[in-house]
């Protein structure tokens, strides 16, 4: 083999073998150029990786199929459901003639690959559908009076892609009274931060995907090569280091503990989830998150900061008929009922230890005087499929063949969509804190 490679390239060329790893290099070229579509930079928000369900397609497959059904319909109590209260979790979704408050042409936080209807989606009624919880009605959000609110104070949302679309939206809504000023960012526009000049309101968004300190081998378009190596027992500084400063906080994680990884705890290996060329125990993502999860809330509930926490409920995928690797897509345009949607195992286990840690950190925190919530959005998401970019998140990614083959999008979700009703959740929460 080493003798071959000494050979002169045009007598290689006329080998038939040598033809078929031409083609194999090219193929290998495509779909590196295919990767690097779906993860290029927008314009408006920067280039961090922005979709954990690519996993690691350079390592090895997962163990089990990410799209295996769970038996459990997760048809789940809310989480966070204050006595007297209307619960503003528990609801249906119902249609609505009110236009969205803003559009991609009036808000330019809104990223190319959330900007479904100028990628060329041919379906608008996922745009009226509003959360309708039971007994009572969910205000929209008042961008007016919530800036008023806001006057000097500062938020931070901390966490994953999701955590970035998440704040696009909060951006976008308050935009109808005011554009949020860029501040900074760092090198990867990974951390940023706007201000609301009139209102002296900071906004920030802190890349943090796993909440603990953790060493990521990813490059610009999430592709590893290497299995994180995460701290169990130390924070990400990226939002401790914030923490004491902000009025109110929005944490979340999850996704990212399905990804390859060997865990640390005093500076010594545990063990690993999904290292299959490593000679180590397998220590399962379960257990690491529960354990993240568990030391994340003891640390704010301990720090009795002064501000506001949110934690953030994780949220399913709508990946249906395989995943974002083998055809799955999200095709549906509307809402479905309670039940109609399952989950995969993943996100049902996910989800299963945040319904067992997060009542009693709540408990706790209520004890004490610390002012921890939950915004449980499990629920309402779970019953919009509708509101992923899909196969549009690429710009007409059908205008030159009506039946291509298109790598969907069914983590994330539409500007304008589904994820603005979090921030109507969120904002009246605060509202009725203040009230």
């Amino acid at each position: 083999m080493v003798r071959k490679m000494g050979y002169d390239w045009k007598i290689l060329l006329k080998n038939k073998y040598y033809h078929y790893a031409i083609k194999l290099g090219v193929s290998v070229l495509l779909v590196g150029l295919a990767f690097r579509l779906l993860y290029d930079r927008s314009y408006d928000f920067s280039p961090v990786s922005d979709a954990p369900f690519l996993q690691d397609h350079q390592i090895s497959a997962p163990p089990f199929n990410s799209q295996q059904k769970s038996d459990q319909i997760p048809a789940r109590e809310s989480i966070d459901n204050r006595e007297g209260q209307c619960n503003l979790f528990a609801g249906d979704w119902v249609h609505s003639p009110i236009e969205p408050l803003y559009t991609y042409k009036t808000c330019r936080y809104v990223e190319d690959h959330q900007n479904c209807l100028k990628n060329g989606r041919p379906d608008t009624d996922y745009l009226h559908w509003r959360w309708k919880p039971h007994g009572c009605e969910l205000p929209r959000l008042n961008a007016g009076r919530f800036l008023e609110l806001m006057r000097n104070k500062s938020w931070a949302f901390i966490g994953d892609s999701i955590s970035r679309n998440h704040v696009q939206s909060f951006l976008c809504m308050l935009s109808t009274v005011e554009n949020a000023v860029e501040a900074y960012h760092d090198e990867k526009y990974k951390n940023r931060r706007w201000v609301f000049a009139s209102y002296n309101f900071t906004v920030w968004v802190i890349w943090s995907p796993l909440l603990a300190e953790a060493a990521i081998f990813e490059d610009i378009n999430g592709v590893s090569n290497s299995e994180i190596e995460l701290y169990l027992d130390r924070f990400d500084k990226n939002w401790t280091e914030l923490f004491e400063s902000m009025d109110y906080m929005v944490l979340s994680t999850g996704k990212w503990f399905t990804k390859p990884t060997i865990y640390y705890e005093n500076d010594t290996v545990l063990g690993c989830h999904r290292c299959y060329t490593k000679n180590l125990t397998d220590f399962g993502f379960n257990r690491a998150y529960e354990r993240v999860l568990n030391n994340v809330l003891e640390y704010i509930i301990a720090s009795n900061p002064k501000g506001m926490v949110f934690y953030r409920s994780s949220v399913p995928d709508h990946f249906e008929n395989g995943d974002w690797d083998s055809g799955g897509a999200c095709k549906r345009t509307g809402p479905v009922k309670a039940g109609e949607f399952v989950v995969n195992e993943l996100d049902r286990i996910i989800g299963e230890i945040e319904v067992e840690l997060l009542p009693k950190a709540l408990a706790k925190a209520s004890e004490k005087g610390v002012g921890l919530r939950v915004l449980d959005v499990w629920g309402a998401s779970l019953l919009r499929p509708d509101g992923h970019p899909g196969p549009y998140r690429f710009f007409q990614p059908f205008a030159k063949e009506e039946n291509a083959t298109v790598i969907n999008d069914c983590l994330h979700w539409c500007l304008p969509g589904p994820i603005d009703s979090w921030n109507d959740m969120l904002v009246e929460m605060v509202v009725r804190g203040l009230e």
